[in-house]
């Protein structure tokens, strides 16, 4: 089981150089999760970039599940934020960053992201 940050999915989509090796990651994954906030983020920049229908193409191929935000949610957001983020920790994660942190850790398993950030957190890389 692995959990899809909005880096690895757009990596993919664009055709980055990072998105080669995210996209062998996910295929061979038996279940891939996706935070419903990280789902709405990466969107809404498809949308505004011009691959929605990619994204929605990609998704759908690789079955990655969603995962609701509730309060509960909401709560451990809160705490990742004040442990890891902007101006209170060299992992500097922005709010979303933390969903994608935070659907990981309560899922006990690796997340796939793009980047610098959520290698200084204690969360375990999929790559």
């Amino acid at each position: 089981m692995i959990v899809v940050d909005s880096s690895a999915l757009i990596s993919i989509v664009l055709k980055e150089p990072a998105g080669d090796a995210c996209i062998e990651v996910l295929e061979a994954a038996e279940r891939l999760l996706v935070s419903a906030a990280i789902l709405a983020e990466v969107s809404v920049v498809a949308g505004h970039r011009g691959f929605l229908g990619d994204l929605q193409t990609l998704i759908d191929r690789l079955d990655i599940e969603i995962v609701p935000a509730d309060e509960h949610v909401a709560e451990m957001v809160t705490a990742a934020y004040m442990a890891w983020g902007k101006g209170r920790h060299k992992a500097s994660l922005n709010l979303m960053d933390c969903f994608s942190y935070v659907t990981a850790k309560a899922y006990e398993c690796p997340l796939l992201f793009v980047g610098n950030d959520f290698s200084q957190t204690d969360v375990v890389s999929a790559l």
